[in-house]
């Protein structure tokens, strides 16, 4: 196997990965575990702390991201030919990934922690949330929320621009 297939194959089994675990996580996990309430925390402890998917959600965007890079450069023959055609095209899907990308370490990754220790020291007090708890907990969750769907709108775009770009002139 080609390095080109090689970098090729975990560009876009990574972007599977990415766009549709953030899917997943917009559009059903985080509103039901959003209406169930407390009765979530188990499900989101496991996810997190034992399967560790935020650290998956981490790594694999930037694992797609610079096998991304890399593709380009080697298509391009490491001049600036990809900035024409086909190559702005699966720029701007670049560019909406590393968007992406940066909004999940710098909000998603951040508001996840607060919302873990918030319902850490709920859950060691043995006691339900208190009525500044609650108001609390709710922001953290509409801020994970919004980000979220936001970066799903994004990935899907950059999936959009990623599928076409060969194909514009």
């Amino acid at each position: 196997m080609t390095s080109l297939i090689a970098l090729r194959i975990l560009h876009i089994v990574g972007g599977v990965f990415w766009v549709g675990a953030t899917l997943f996580v917009a559009g059903f996990l985080l509103p039901s575990v959003r209406a169930i309430g407390p009765a979530g925390g188990p499900l989101m402890r496991e996810l997190t702390q034992v399967r560790k998917f935020p650290v998956y959600m981490l790594i694999i965007p930037w694992l797609t991201a610079i096998t991304g890079l890399l593709l380009a450069w080697r298509n391009s023959g490491g001049g600036f030919g990809w900035f024409a055609g086909p190559g702005r095209v699966f720029g701007v899907g670049a560019v909406l990934a590393l968007l992406t990308a940066v909004m999940g370490m710098s909000i998603n990754a951040p508001t996840a922690k607060r919302i873990g220790a918030l319902a850490a020291s709920i859950a060691s007090a043995g006691r339900p949330l208190l009525p500044e708890e609650q108001v609390q907990m709710h922001a953290l969750q509409a801020r994970m929320t919004t980000a979220t769907r936001t970066a799903a709108l994004l990935l899907v775009l950059a999936t959009i621009a990623m599928s076409i770009g060969r194909y514009v002139p």
